[in-house]
């Protein structure tokens, strides 16, 4: 039964973590899809810049939540299923890797900061605490959740290993870590630029999206049939 139920346990993680909450949450309520504005990242800070509060809180509460549970279930059933601290930390570095790659979104997932802020509140719940004291503080003096994010990824490991000891786990918050400061990478370049949207801030279409919109037909505040009149006139004047 134990043998069997490490790779369960891993599998089921990763198909939890897997649910992408920015893009159901946004669907439910009528929104735009995350992925289509902004930052295109299917995460809470993105879907703030709908405007919708309340979508936001929803999704940050979810994301954060299936990293959560499947870690607790593991925890409390580790003893009856027989599962090993390394069956725990995959179990953990599972749910974040689903989050990531979800195989029920094309594998097109966010940047894992909700989830693995979960992940950490279940594994230890003061590692949770120490690492989202950072994440506010840092937030609350830069508003920036990008940033946020990578000073308290870069932390969370430095937190384990002092405190608690180089315990299986420790592996699966580093990797966590790795990643989560990896799928910023792009944030970091618009920091340094000067060019990263502060927390709250709209933002406009996304670029992807952008690029399929029709282009406008005339400046705006121009009156719309100003652009073609003046070619009338304008072939009038060279006959």
């Amino acid at each position: 039964m134990s043998l069997a139920a490490a790779p369960l346990a891993i599998l089921a993680a990763y198909l939890i973590g897997s649910l992408s909450f920015a893009v159901i949450v946004s669907r439910v309520m009528g929104l735009a899809d995350p992925r289509s504005y902004g930052s295109g990242n299917p995460g809470a800070t993105n879907v703030l810049r709908s405007g919708s509060k309340v979508a936001a809180i929803l999704t940050l509460a979810l994301d954060a939540l299936k990293g959560y549970l499947p870690v607790l279930a593991a925890l409390l059933l580790q003893g009856s299923l027989g599962l090993s601290d390394w069956a725990i930390a995959g179990v953990a570095l599972a749910a974040f890797l689903g989050h990531l790659w979800p195989v029920f979104f094309r594998f097109q997932g966010g940047k894992g900061v909700a989830t693995a802020a979960g992940v950490l509140m279940a594994l230890n719940p003061w590692l949770g605490v120490a690492t989202l004291v950072s994440w506010l503080i840092i937030a609350a003096f830069f508003r920036y959740a990008s940033l946020a994010s990578i000073v308290a990824a870069a932390f969370a490991p430095f937190y384990q290993l002092l405190i608690w000891g180089a315990e299986p786990q420790a592996l699966a918050i580093t990797a966590m870590s790795l990643l989560l400061i990896w799928r910023h990478a792009g944030n970091i370049r618009k920091l340094l630029a000067g060019t990263e949207s502060r927390i709250g801030q709209k933002a406009a279409p996304h670029a992807a999206s952008a690029a399929h919109a029709p282009a406008a037909a005339h400046p705006p505040g121009q009156p719309h049939g100003h652009h073609h009149a003046h070619h009338r006139g304008h072939r009038k004047g060279h006959k």
